[in-house]
């Protein structure tokens, strides 16, 4: 197996930070952690956070010891601690700080994950999972009451019924669908730019198996049966929250009617015909963070051509 292919998915990689769960609910451990002169803290705001060149030519994201970081009384989240024991938190707030050094800048998951090291996208994605769905359940959904933070950032309360919530996850199935001559399945969404392709993705509905719901998105929005399911790996998705499970599925028919709603186009590829599109810019390949081009990759036997930056 070529290398490419044993590199970690992006957001995936081991990060080294031991989440410490059993730490949320301990406030006087929380207090003494913030205080330490170790600690580092990040600010979070709209999925974004400041990232800065680093001295051994990488990217980090921009972190303070806790008494240098803004003010915030209630949406400080404690994301866990690596193997040399700093804490590490992120802080919610309405705009990222600004610096005095004008060197940093803000960026999403989209961009610096691809950039950051393992420790840093592992940190920067648990802490853009929580703000989203922090600003989306603010409400509790038995009586309507504001609910409150609790459990450094992982459960919010409602003072009104009494009712815990817990950080939403929602399980998509994303998929690399192959026929008997080994050509990949791929389509193009109603609101992508003309001739961005990439495997079929759907959400598992209520009382649905992974497979089944592989067996019936790939139906639903190309009108191919499949038969054999088979899983390869996952990647946490926070836009909003999502965790993508990806699949290879084997086709049992060939014909393509797509459903005209979700997907606009879908046309099987061999290895050679993607290689001809890719290179005359007939197709543009998905994003390289996305689960969607490692499946692809996979398959494809080496890395996609990287899309031509947008103006």
């Amino acid at each position: 197996m070529s290398t490419h292919t044993e590199r970690p998915l992006s957001l995936t990689a081991p990060s080294d930070i031991d989440r410490a769960a059993h730490h949320r609910l301990d406030e006087a451990w929380l207090a003494a952690a913030w205080s330490h002169p170790t600690t580092r803290v990040f600010v979070v705001s709209g999925g974004q956070v400041l990232i800065d060149d680093t001295p051994d030519g990488g990217t980090g994201i921009v972190m303070t010891p806790a008494f240098e970081a803004p003010a915030t009384e209630t949406h400080r989240y404690f994301l866990g601690t690596d193997e040399d024991g700093v804490r590490y938190f992120a802080l919610q707030k309405d705009s990222l700080p600004g610096r005095m050094d004008q060197s940093a800048r803000p960026a999403g998951l989209r961009e610096a994950g691809l950039l950051l090291s393992p420790r840093d996208a592992g940190l920067m994605v648990h802490a853009v999972a929580l703000e989203n769905w922090q600003r989306m359940h603010r409400f509790c959904s038995r009586c309507g009451e504001r609910t409150v933070v609790a459990a450094a950032g992982h459960i919010r309360r409602c003072p009104g019924c009494g009712a815990e919530h817990y950080p939403r996850t929602d399980p998509a199935v994303i998929m690399l669908v192959t026929d008997e001559q080994d050509r990949a399945l791929l389509g193009r969404q109603v609101h992508w730019p003309e001739g961005r392709f990439s495997t079929l993705a759907g959400f598992v509905e209520p009382g649905e198996s992974i497979e089944a719901a592989v067996v019936r998105e790939v139906w639903e929005e190309a009108g191919v049966r499949v038969g054999e399911v088979e899983y390869v790996a996952s990647q946490p998705w926070p836009f909003p929250y999502s965790l993508m499970l990806g699949f290879n599925a084997r086709a049992v028919s060939s014909e393509i009617t797509v459903d005209g709603e979700e997907i606009q186009e879908a046309r099987w590829f061999s290895r050679e015909e993607l290689a001809e599109a890719f290179e005359s810019g007939a197709v543009v390949p998905p994003s390289g963070i996305s689960i969607a081009a490692r499946l692809v990759e996979l398959w494809y036997g080496r890395p996609l051509p990287k899309p031509a930056p947008t103006a």
